[in-house]
């Protein structure tokens, strides 16, 4: 069974920093598409970062310039990097990943979601 773990919430003061994880487990083949959302109190859902297997990075407006998507293609794990926290980044952070893995002697390609992060910012 594939899944998807994040870690590395908390609560923080404003400005402060935190490093995101999210970890791949199973019978992982390949990562292609690794991304991070965010979702605050009564809000959509919304797109943070996304990141390619090559490298190449996408963000919101709203995060560019503090926040820093990465991957350990080895490790089969994302990272977020987030600086100058703003009370408006509190949410729970939900890793988002296109996993190609084996299941019963087959080859699969889905998108999955991890359970969520919670980030807090505020004094």
């Amino acid at each position: 069974q594939v899944q998807l773990v994040e870690s590395g919430g908390g609560l923080v003061q404003p400005g402060g920093s935190l490093r995101l994880s999210c970890a791949a487990s199973g019978s992982i083949v390949s990562i292609n598409h690794m991304g991070w959302y965010r979702q605050a109190p009564g809000r959509q859902r919304e797109l943070v970062a996304t990141i390619t297997r090559g490298g190449s990075t996408n963000y919101a407006e709203s995060v560019k310039g503090r926040f820093i998507i990465s991957r350990d293609n080895g490790q089969n794990t994302a990272y977020l990097q987030i600086n100058s926290l703003k009370p408006e980044d509190t949410a729970v952070y939900y890793c988002n990943a296109e996993l190609t893995y084996i299941t019963n002697s087959r080859i699969y390609t889905n998108f999955y979601w991890g359970q969520g992060t919670q980030v807090t910012v505020s004094s």
